[in-house]
């Protein structure tokens, strides 16, 4: 089905995106898995060709684009390459959003300029060993000290943890509130007490930096608040969204493209004296995949019209994020079925695509947590 979400300049930044990718990421993706983390010139060079920050004024370095459509050709051919090393999803999707909203003049003009040029990579730290989707539960804890604050805590699963320049943490800092009780610093490279724990050994997303972090008394200073004091949930809602769509777009692009690569296999691949593709069975399967395909593409696609439109509502994004993904393995599955043996091979694409996949109903939020928030929008009770 013939796309109609991007114009005649979407499809230029793409040819360009896809050229940036094979010149410094494809030559370098399998040394970057092997390593645990992808070297930080990549991020440099992404600056400097216009990759990150797209939505951020031109006053300070960024594209002056607000236009969500930029954020998923980069996700999306990111994703079809399977360059799942590169962490510019987490800081255009996910991170711009906070530092354009929330920063005050001072900050923007501290950290915009280099989150453009690549020279500061970003993480947000929510999750905590105890606590995963519920993020109520976090315990990290900030206490004022004069005009600063004290930061105690650990977190874990950070995606850019290794790499990652400023890290916006969620913390509580008035226990007494409940979810009026958390607020958002940001904690920079060289503070004292703040130390990165493991790279984490994950089954996917090998090159992805996912590290553990931990915070022994770290002085922040008062003006790297990020937002209002005691609104960091809410500031948390109003942008978990984009993120969760940003995973949509992923499934979306991951389904296509191994779709794509498994209908080519089963032309080629032959048994019984005919191809695979001949038998009914692999047609079956593969009409079925492709019309799920299709069905997930359409609805991403109208969600990130909703969201450049600011419509995108939280059980929409939820709606988004749990089908396609929960979808895009089921379809992997599938296809790497139809590989046979040769799909358990970590040498075929199949395989990696479905190692990296596996997390994809879990972060930003797992199935069972969309579907809670769909379900009370619902009001059944």
């Amino acid at each position: 089905m013939e796309r109609t979400l991007f114009e005649p300049e979407h499809e230029l930044f793409r040819e360009s995106f896809r050229k940036f990718l094979d010149q410094h990421v494809a030559p370098n993706h399998e040394r970057w898995e092997e390593a645990g983390v992808v070297d930080r010139a990549v991020w440099l060079e992404a600056g400097k060709q216009g990759f990150l920050g797209m939505a951020v004024p031109e006053e300070f370095g960024g594209g002056g684009v607000k236009d969500f459509r930029y954020n998923a050709i980069v996700t999306e051919e990111t994703t079809k390459g399977m360059y799942s090393g590169l962490g510019f999803g987490l800081h255009n999707d996910v991170i711009a959003p906070y530092l354009l909203e929330l920063a005050n003049d001072e900050q923007k003009a501290r950290w915009l300029p280099g989150f453009c040029t690549g020279e500061i990579i970003t993480a947000i730290a929510m999750t905590e060993p105890g606590t995963g989707s519920d993020l109520q539960g976090i315990k990290t804890r900030a206490v004022r000290d004069g005009d600063d604050w004290i930061l105690n805590g650990s977190k874990t699963f950070i995606t850019n943890g290794i790499n990652s320049d400023i890290v916006i943490v969620v913390a509580q800092t008035d226990p007494e509130k409940g979810a009026m009780g958390f607020s958002l610093l940001v904690v920079e490279r060289d503070m004292p007490g703040f130390t990165r724990g493991r790279n984490l050994d994950k089954i996917g997303l090998k090159a992805q930096d996912t590290a553990e972090l931990s915070f022994d008394n770290v002085r922040v200073p008062g003006k790297n608040l990020l937002g209002t004091e005691g609104m960091g949930f809410i500031h948390l809602m109003q942008n978990l969204p984009q993120e969760r769509l940003s995973i949509a777009v992923m499934a979306a692009a991951a389904m296509e493209s191994c779709l794509d690569l498994t209908c080519q296999y089963v032309r080629d691949r032959k048994a019984f004296g005919k191809p695979i593709g001949a038998q009914q069975n692999t047609r079956f399967v593969l009409a079925e995949l492709a019309t799920k395909t299709t069905a997930v593409r359409v609805f991403v696609d109208h969600c990130i019209t909703l969201l450049n439109q600011e419509k995108l509502s939280p059980e929409d994004a939820a709606k988004a994020k749990w089908w396609s993904t929960e979808e895009q393995i089921d379809l992997i599955t599938k296809c790497l079925q139809l590989h046979g043996g040769y799909g358990y091979m970590r040498e075929y694409p199949i395989a990696k695509a479905y190692m990296d996949a596996r997390v994809q109903t879990i972060y930003g939020g797992t199935t069972e947590i969309m579907k809670e928030i769909i379900g009370r929008s619902l009001k059944l009770a």
